[in-house]
């Protein structure tokens, strides 16, 4: 009896013990796999300066973000399809007959801020509209596979199936464009205009506002290239060969070598790189023989993309054409460094090549702009973006004429009721 005691004693032990290690295993292992994310920024509060800018921030009513899953996808990169629309607050369905009607094309050429284009794709995404996404050849290879994950999760959304190797100021910038344009027209939905964007934008204008804009009497059967016949102090740009030296920058060819004069007598024009182009101008750019010589002749320029669109914008050949345009069209806001005291008063970030990084200090102004997209956001000021992105939501939910989804809301208001987001969007 005693030798049958000390056994099962020993046999207790035994199991106990081992109960113990298999527990600090699993404990460790889910530690590993799923880390805590208490201090993640994804979960930051909203800055002070935000309270403008939201509705009910009255004293003790305060906002309460959800949006921890995106650090956590970066992290960990455990989140399945089925499960991640809801969990990234992905709106699943169009919130007006008006939209559903007048899809939208979207071109996105990103190289880095996996959560940042995350944040892009969630506030542009509409399940009725297409998405080419253009991942820079030379992106770290685990950036391009999480951005193949996410991309793969949604039905009208996909990699450009030829990827460039970018250089600032290159012809590359433009090839990754018309490579999307490619794969666009191949889609089976039936999308209006196409709107180019890169990593760095975010919206302003809601989806409902972008295509109450395309289909406005100004615009309807019209391109969106704003630009004018090409300054001198430009010239250089298109005069003189270039040559691209891969991801690092664009050069002059020799000492000044001079260019051949552009195709088919065309005049250059200079303008901004962004657009809204007709399906039909796409059409013309992939096959026209105007359009295929002047790619060509434009290889050896610098920025090209600053001169192509706009150019063929401005000839009468092309499918909406708006051959007496200049600066029209609301596209982008931007600070560059040139225009403090006359466009606006100053960046409240920091300049990166003449152009602002927008702090929130700059919100007011971005807001009040009746523009589409504003350019540019990266991680040195956190607190902006996630600023505008509750601003830019919260509107984009209070013009939606079907029911809203709890999973859409990117933040709650404590003890407010359930539709206290669509108090005021602040717009």
């Amino acid at each position: 009896m005693c030798l049958f005691e000390g056994r099962k004693l020993s046999f207790l032990f035994c199991l106990a013990a081992s109960v113990t290690v298999y527990s600090v295993i699993y404990l460790w292992t889910k530690t590993q796999i799923e880390p805590k994310l208490i201090n993640s920024p994804s979960c930051r509060p909203f800055a002070t300066e935000c309270k403008a800018f939201l509705p009910g921030t009255e004293e003790g009513v305060e906002w309460h973000r959800q949006d921890c899953q995106v650090e956590r996808f970066i992290v960990n990169n455990q989140l399945q399809c089925s499960n991640l629309t809801k969990d990234l607050h992905f709106i699943t369905r169009p919130l007006s007959r008006e939209e559903e009607d007048y899809p939208l094309a979207f071109i996105m050429t990103i190289h880095k801020e996996f959560e940042l284009f995350v944040r892009v794709l969630r506030a542009i995404y509409m399940p009725q509209n297409v998405y080419c996404i253009h991942v820079d050849a030379k992106a770290p290879p685990e950036y391009q596979d999480a951005v193949r994950k996410i991309v793969g999760c949604f039905k009208n959304a996909f990699l450009s199936t030829q990827s460039e190797s970018v250089t600032y100021g290159g012809f590359s910038r433009l090839q990754a464009d018309v490579n999307c344009m490619k794969d666009l027209v191949g889609s089976s939905i039936g999308w209006r205009k196409v709107v180019n964007l890169c990593g760095q934008d975010f919206p302003i204008s809601s989806n409902l506002e972008l295509v109450q804009y395309m289909k406005s009497k100004n615009w309807r059967d019209r391109n969106m290239t704003p630009g004018v016949k090409q300054p001198g102090y430009m010239r250089y740009r298109t005069e003189f060969q270039h040559r691209e030296i891969t991801g690092s920058r664009v050069a002059l060819k020799g000492w000044g070598m001079k260019k051949s004069l552009p195709p088919h007598n065309l005049q250059i024009y200079f303008g901004t790189a962004y657009y809204a182009l007709t399906r039909a101008f796409v059409d013309f750019v992939l096959k026209s023989n105007i359009s295929h010589d002047l790619l060509e002749w434009s290889k050896d320029t610098y920025s090209p993309d600053e001169h192509y669109w706009v150019t063929l914008n401005h000839i009468k050949e092309a499918p909406g054409s708006y051959i007496d345009g200049e600066w029209e069209g609301n596209v982008r806001a931007i600070k560059w460094s040139d225009q403090v005291g006359t466009v606006h008063d100053g960046c409240k970030g920091h300049y990166v090549r003449d152009i602002c990084i927008f702090g929130v200090g700059d919100l007011p102004w971005i807001i009040n702009q009746n523009q589409m997209f504003a350019n540019k956001f990266d991680k040195t000021y956190p607190e902006a973006l996630d600023c505008l992105e509750q601003w830019h939501r919260n509107k984009v939910l209070n013009q939606a004429t079907v029911p809203i989804e709890p999973s859409w809301l990117l933040a709650t208001q404590k003890n407010s009721s359930s539709r206290s987001f669509n108090s005021s969007a602040g717009a």
